[in-house]
C-alpha cells in the first residue's frame, strides 16, 4: 500500500482562533506537528499561555450573552450550515486527518462521517433536549414546571485519536442549546480541527 500524497495544508505555525480572529500566540513554546507516515514535520502548534486561554473564555462569555437569546430555530440553521461545509469539504478534511494522524484514508473518512452524523443528531435532538416539562397538581394546589436554560461556556479538551469526531460529540449539542464552546485540539493532531475552523 502506498503513502497517500500530501495535501496542500501545511501552515508553518498554527494560530489561536479567538473572537472570530486568528491570532499568533505569544508563547515561546511550540511543539512540532508531524506526519507519522513520512516522519516529516508539517507544522508547529503553540502551548497557549494562561492569559490567552482567559481571553478565549472572556470572548466566549461575551458571545454567550447574545447567542443564548437566539431562537433555537436560528441556532439549528447554523448547524445546517456547518453540516453543509463539512460535506462540501469532506475529502479534504479526511486527507488532512490522515496527513496529521496517520490513519488510513478509509478510517479518516469514517471519522469525518461520524462528525457529520453528530451534527445531524444535534439538529434532530435540539427541540427535545431544550424542552421543559409541566406537571399539573403535583400536590394539592401545586404545579411543577421545569425550564431548561443555556448554561454558559463549555470547554472541550480533545484526545489525539479522533481529531474531529470527539470535539463534535459536544460542539453541536452545546451550540444548538445556546451555549458557547472553547475547543482545545490535541497538540499531537491539531491540524484537522484547525482546518475545520478555517472552513467554518
Amino acid at each position: 500500500m502506498g503513502i497517500l500524497s500530501e495535501v496542500a495544508y501545511t501552515p508553518s505555525r498554527l494560530q489561536l482562533l479567538v473572537d472570530g480572529h486568528w491570532v499568533d500566540s505569544k508563547s515561546a513554546e511550540y511543539l512540532p506537528v508531524m506526519n507519522p507516515a513520512t516522519g516529516n514535520q508539517i507544522s508547529t502548534v503553540p502551548f497557549a499561555l494562561k492569559e490567552e486561554v482567559d481571553d478565549a473564555a472572556v470572548s466566549c462569555q461575551n458571545a454567550f450573552e447574545k447567542w443564548k437569546n437566539l431562537a433555537i430555530s436560528e441556532r439549528m440553521q447554523c448547524l445546517f450550515r456547518i453540516k453543509y461545509v463539512i460535506e462540501e469539504h469532506f475529502e479534504e478534511l479526511a486527507r488532512v486527518n490522515t496527513q496529521n494522524h496517520g490513519k488510513t484514508i478509509a478510517e479518516s473518512r469514517g471519522d469525518i462521517r461520524r462528525t457529520v452524523e453528530n451534527v445531524e443528531a444535534a439538529i434532530s435532538a435540539g427541540y427535545t433536549l431544550s424542552k421543559g416539562e409541566h406537571l399539573d397538581q403535583v400536590a394539592e394546589g401545586i404545579d411543577e414546571e421545569t425550564v431548561k436554560e443555556p448554561l454558559g461556556v463549555f470547554a472541550v479538551i480533545c484526545p489525539f485519536n479522533f481529531p474531529t469526531m470527539v470535539p463534535f460529540w459536544f460542539l453541536p449539542y452545546a451550540i444548538v442549546l445556546g451555549c458557547t464552546v472553547i475547543v482545545k485540539p490535541s497538540e499531537i493532531t491539531p491540524l484537522p480541527m484547525t482546518f475545520m475552523a478555517e472552513l467554518l
